[in-house]
Formats: C-alpha cells, sequence, structure tokens
C-alpha cells in the first residue's frame, strides 16, 4: 500500500544510507524541512518511499542468504507493523507441499537416527556459529517484521545463540537409566531413542526462538524438523533456513531435509496437525487454537508440546522493594508491546500500598517513548489492527466492569496511519472480573488490591491460565508458600523478578489452559524421544519374573 512510511525511519542522505538514532530528532526535523530533501522527491513519490522501504528488507535478507525470488514472487503480501507498508510477498504452501515435505524428512529421520548424538550436536554448534555471525541482521529482521525494539530482536537472536549451546552439551547427556533386576543374571536398563518428525508450529512474537527452542533439541536427539511459521512473520522463517542451510553445508554430511519450513495457512497446518507420520507436534499460539490442535493429536494418538496463552500474574506485598518491583512491573507490562505469552497482566498488590504503586507506574508509563522500535523507543507497535481493537474492546469492558482506566490511546497515527501505536494502559479494578480473566494481547495492567497473602495467592491462582506468575517482598515466609506445593499453580513462579524474560536453562510451559507443554531446558529433551525399557539374560537359566513357575 502506497504511504509514507516513518520518514525518520530509513532514508538517504546525500547518496548515502542514513538510519537515525534518538540524538538525530533535529537533523531530521531540519531534513524533511529542506529544500534539498524536498528536492529528492521523497515527499511527492510515496511509491519511491515504498519501494526503498522494500529495497532495504531485500538486502537485509540477502545477506541473510535468502534468494530473492522467495519473498518477491509471490501473491501473499507481508507487512511491517513499523508502518503498516508492504515489505514483501511470499507463496503460501498447501496440504500438498505438507505432504511432501513430511516423505522427504521421514526420510531424513531414517538416516539421521543413526547418527551418534554428539554428531549431531556438532551440526547445532555450528549453527550457532552461523547465528552469532548474522545476530545483527537477523535481529534487525526480528524489528522490522514483527515489531520489536532493537534490543529484544537482538535478545531473541542470542536466545537461539544460548539453545545452541545449551543442545550441544545435551548431545552428550542424553542420559538413560541402570535398574536392578530382580533376576538373577540379568541387566536391566533404559534408553532414549530418537522419536521421529518433529512439527513446529509458532507465533508472530517470537518468530525465531520458538522454532530454534524445538529445532536445536529435536536435532540432537534425532528427529527432522517441518516449521510452519505465523503468516504473518514468513521472513524471519526464509531468514533461518537459510542460515540454517549454511550450516548444514559447513556440517557436510547430514541429509538434506533436516529442517523444512513450510509458509502456509490453516490448510497447511492442519496437514502437519493430522499426519500420523508426525509423531510430535509443538505449537505455540492462543489457547484458542491448542483447543483445535491438542484434540486432532490425539486422536491419532500422537503426542503434542502446546504453549498456549499466560494471564501472568504479580503479588506485590507491602514488603517489597517498591523500586526494585516497579521496574519489573515495566518490563513485564509494556515490553514487545504487551505482546509476550508472559507479559505481566495482573498486579495484585497489598491495599495499604496500592496507591502509591499504582502512582509510581502511572509515572514510569509517563516516561516511555513509544514509537519506530529500531530509533531507541521502548515500546514499538502492535502487530496489526486486529491487535489494536482487541485492546480497545478490553478497556471499554474494563469500563464496563467498574474499572478506572489510564492510558491505552493510540498513538503516532498522524506519522504512521497503517501502524498501531499505543501508550500502555493501567485498568484499576473493583475484582476479578471477566475481562481480567481473559487474556488481551496488549499492554494493559490490571491492578488489584488484596488485604492478606491467603486472598493474593487465591486471586493469582483462580484464572484459567497458568503460565508465569511472581511475588515482590522480604518476607521469607511468604515467598517459600508462594513456592509451595500449596502456593502459585503456574509452570513458572519468581520470587523479585518479573514473569517475563525467562533463561533457556529451565523448562518453559505453564498449566492448565496454557496447555501442559515444556520446552527449552531442563529435561525438556525427553519429549522429543522415545523411551525404552531393556532387559538382558546373560544367564544360562530362565527365571520369571515375580517368581512365576511356568512348567
Amino acid at each position: 500500500m502506497p504511504i509514507i512510511p516513518d520518514v525518520a525511519a530509513f532514508f538517504a542522505v546525500n547518496g548515502r544510507q542514513f538510519i537515525p538514532k534518538r540524538n538525530h530528532v533535529f537533523q531530521k526535523r531540519r531534513l524533511w524541512a529542506s529544500p534539498e530533501w524536498i528536492n529528492t522527491g521523497f515527499i511527492s513519490d510515496f511509491h519511491r518511499f515504498h519501494d526503498r522501504r522494500i529495497n532495504m528488507v531485500a538486502e537485509l535478507l540477502a545477506r541473510l542468504g535468502v534468494a530473492n525470488s522467495a519473498h518477491t514472487q509471490g501473491d501473499y503480501p507481508v507487512y511491517t507493523p513499523i508502518d503498516g507498508s508492504q515489505i514483501a510477498s511470499v507463496t503460501l504452501e498447501g496440504k500438498a507441499q505438507v505432504v511432501a515435505r513430511i516423505d522427504s524428512a521421514h526420510s531424513a529421520f531414517l538416516k539421521w537416527r543413526t547418527v551418534p548424538a554428539p554428531r549431531r550436536g556438532e551440526l547445532v554448534r555450528i549453527f550457532g556459529e552461523v547465528l552469532r555471525e548474522h545476530k545483527a541482521d537477523l535481529g534487525e529482521l526480528v524489528s522490522v517484521e514483527a515489531g520489536k525494539i532493537t534490543q529484544e530482536g537482538l535478545g531473541e537472536v542470542q536466545e537461539m545463540i544460548d539453545i545452541c549451546d545449551f543442545a550441544v552439551g545435551l548431545s552428550r547427556q542424553l542420559y538413560g537409566l541402570t535398574i536392578a533386576s530382580e533376576r538373577p543374571g540379568h541387566h536391566m536398563r533404559e534408553t532414549w531413542h530418537p522419536l521421529g518428525v518433529v512439527g513446529v508450529i509458532s507465533a508472530f512474537n517470537f518468530p525465531v526462538a520458538v522454532w530454534a527452542w524445538n529445532t536445536t533439541l529435536a536435532l540432537v536427539c534425532g528427529n527432522p524438523v517441518i516449521w510452519k511459521p505465523s503468516e504473518k512473520t514468513p521472513l524471519t522463517a526464509l531468514a533461518c533456513q537459510a542460515l540454517f542451510d549454511k550450516a548444514l553445508k559447513i556440517f557436510g554430511d547430514a541429509p538434506a531435509a533436516l529442517a523444512q519450513l513450510v509458509i502456509g495457512d490453516r490448510d497447511a497446518g492442519e496437514a502437519l496437525v493430522d499426519d500420523p507420520r508426525v509423531p510430535l507436534i509443538s505449537a505455540t499460539g492462543s489457547t484458542r487454537m491448542g483447543r483445535e490442535v491438542g484434540p486432532r493429536v490425539a486422536a491419532r494418538f500422537g503426542r503434542s508440546i502446546l504453549e498456549l496463552g499466560g494471564n501472568n500474574a504479580m503479588i506485590l506485598a507491602p514488603s517489597a522493594d517498591l523500586d526494585l518491583a516497579v521496574r519489573g512491573i515495566l518490563f513485564s507490562a509494556v515490553g514487545t508491546a504487551g505482546q509476550r505469552c508472559t507479559t505481566l497482566r495482573r498486579l495484585i498488590v497489598h491495599r495499604s500500598i496500592k496507591d502509591e504503586v499504582v502512582s509510581r507506574v502511572k509515572a514510569a508509563y509517563a516516561k516511555v517513548r513509544v514509537g519506530d522500535p529500531r530509533e531507541g523507543n521502548l515500546i514499538g507497535p502492535l502487530i496489526d489492527q486486529q491487535a489494536f481493537s482487541a485492546m480497545q474492546n478490553a478497556l471499554t469492558k474494563a469500563r464496563d466492569e467498574g474499572g478506572q482506566v489510564f492510558g491505552g490511546e493510540r498513538q503516532l497515527q498522524d506519522q504512521y496511519p497503517n501502524g498501531y501505536y499505543v501508550t500502555p494502559a493501567i485498568a484499576e479494578m473493583p475484582g476479578q472480573s471477566e475481562v481480567v480473566r481473559h487474556e488481551t494481547f496488549a499492554p494493559i495492567l490490571y491492578v488489584l488490591a488484596y488485604d492478606d497473602f491467603e486472598e493474593a495467592l487465591r486471586l493469582n491462582n483462580e484464572v484459567p491460565q497458568g503460565l508465569s506468575s511472581c511475588i515482590f517482598t522480604t518476607d521469607l515466609r511468604e515467598a517459600e508458600a508462594f513456592q509451595s506445593a500449596a502456593g502459585s499453580d503456574c509452570g513458572i513462579a519468581n520470587v523479585n523478578i518479573g514473569t517475563s524474560g525467562a533463561e533457556i536453562g529451565g523448562a518453559f510451559g505453564g498449566e492448565k489452559e496454557t496447555g501442559g507443554g515444556r520446552e527449552s531446558g531442563s529435561d525438556s529433551w525427553r519429549a522429543y524421544m522415545r523411551r525404552q525399557t531393556n532387559t538382558v539374560n546373560y544367564s544360562r537359566e530362565l527365571p520369571l519374573a515375580q517368581g512365576i513357575v511356568f512348567d
């Protein structure tokens, strides 16, 4: 669509590329007003400016190894949330292409499963080195396509690198068990074997890291991967595939179809989910999506790792360090424009400090810079108009349910008529109403008051989702109770740290409507393998278990 993107985001000065930073504001204004800038034609010729944006993305993809035809010759448009302009076009694939990918992946599995695990880890090590080499470009592409601020785009790629390092070590630690047998002259053990083709379905908000969590572990466990990314972020997927292909070429002797990509819509996803030759589906997205994927995979007795919604809460106790807590609230609630599955959505604060805390959070919100995610701002755009509408509908409902709403307005619409920037919202609620119990993927923080710890814990747990949670307190008893069997019912329970920003070393996932799946660290690798119990009789007798005599 021929609109004016952010003129400060990417343009040329005297024939050179100029990428402005925060301290270039005055310079940008002068350039915008100067006759020299007008003479370039970027004001009068919207199409030339739009072409410039496309060329910038094309150059970025070229440096990442993506063929020009992959993002220019399709009929499905790709837009950047920064200004809503089209930056590429890709071809959507359907059921026939998915079936072909599964055929080749299964052939690759028959070869890859026999490769020693440490050798499989070498491929992942090489991939990590390739990612290090291209971190800046891939991080920038994440920012352009998903709207993440620069630091978060780079951080997501760093997470990919970290999980590569983790998986390399894991390739020498796929431990089984030695089990004592009750029968003389017998040996028992438990071993783990490659499972088969792994299907990965990912969401727009973490367009590359979630794929890496699954793919690196699946590869060292002996499995090929087929990835269906979000239709909103296909370019980052193309880049990841190109970088992996580069690692594969350096590695030298691996099957070509170890990691494959399918850019498609619902039909492609259904074909992947329904095929019995894909024993494991790892799906990240909404609870609604999980309600469809889970039963379909179970109907064919397949396995699923579901990473779904998260309605995450912080309990803020009267003993808490409020300076620390407000910093934790800020990143957890507004990072990625509130579009993380671990975003802080509910602040459960002791009544005695509620007014002070709300005042501090409002003051912190007022200082947060909203704008182009590549220009040093802290909050970038929502992914699209649908996300903006969902946010406004939730705020309207919060008011209808007795809430007092601060913020939440659209920003920069004159500069970005097709980009959806908002101020983060705070909604002081009289109780945990229907809208509070529902996850809205936007920067809305619902504030609830509590009088005693038991009430706070009940509020934390009384939502359908169970991903992340935290408590800020200096009371050891509260901290330990929060993490106990009778405490938070979430998959993640933190003390004096926010709900967002999990490290790869721990298993990531949640309970209830979050889906119950675990990815990334700890022993999550077991989901990608099949368990086998072995009994060896090295004697000349044949005793039966449980002392049974069968003569």
